[in-house]
């Protein structure tokens, strides 16, 4: 259940020989509910992973100690059902309109790059397990989660273009609220980008794509499609 303590400020007239003047009173009061009135949002902390499970809306932090929101809303916690054998209460987000897909750790997500820096890449996630989101997403492609070989050797310049539309796996909500991508397979990586002429690319080889147009070669990290 959660707790919430509300402190309301009362204020009593108080006659005295020269004026009437305010004096103030305090009552503190606890309120219990299974919704917190309070909003949060993505990548904050909802409580212990020793004491609540991750429900709807909810995912276990990397390190398996925290949970964290991966939604806007307000929290419900749900006490374990008698005879249960994990006493952990289960913590929810609830109260907020319909997301439609929202990234989880593990989902597969398509998503169009918006920026490309030496150490890493911005998208814009646009579909979930391929389904469409509602919402705003923003992911980030680490240098260290491009490929899984020669992670030094990477040139974040020559595996992606702003434009790019990539297929990526969700590794965690990093702390910018920016879910952390990875392309670190044959099957992720960039699915379909535009030539400097504009044409739509033909991918002919792990690293590169070529301008049906012009004939010109471009370095992407290209997705092995099925």
């Amino acid at each position: 259940m959660h707790v919430r303590r509300e402190v309301i400020h009362i204020h009593l007239p108080r006659r005295s020989t020269s004026k009437c003047d305010m004096v103030g009173m305090v009552i503190e009061r606890d309120s219990v509910g299974e919704e917190g009135d309070d909003v949060v949002t993505p990548g904050e902390f909802l409580g212990e992973a020793t004491e609540f499970v991750a429900g709807k809306g909810a995912y276990v932090s990397p390190n398996g100690r925290s949970v964290r929101a991966c939604l806007t809303g307000r929290r419900k916690v749900t006490a374990a059902p008698p005879g249960s054998h994990d006493n952990r209460s289960t913590i929810e987000i609830v109260g907020h309109k319909a997301h439609g897909a929202v990234p989880q750790p593990g989902s597969i997500v398509i998503a169009r790059v918006t920026k490309v820096m030496a150490r890493n890449a911005s998208a814009d996630i646009m579909c979930v397990d391929s389904k469409a989101v509602k919402e705003k997403f923003s992911g980030i492609i680490r240098q260290q989660d491009v490929r899984a070989t020669e992670i030094d050797k990477v040139d974040m310049y020559q595996s992606f273009r702003p434009g790019d539309i990539v297929r990526a796996l969700v590794l965690s909500l990093g702390d910018a609220r920016a879910y952390y991508l990875s392309t670190a397979k044959n099957e992720l990586g960039v699915v379909s980008a535009q030539s400097i002429s504009g044409g739509t690319m033909v991918p002919i080889s792990w690293t590169e794509m070529q301008c049906p147009l012009t004939g010109q070669i471009e370095q992407r990290k290209v997705a092995k499609v099925d």
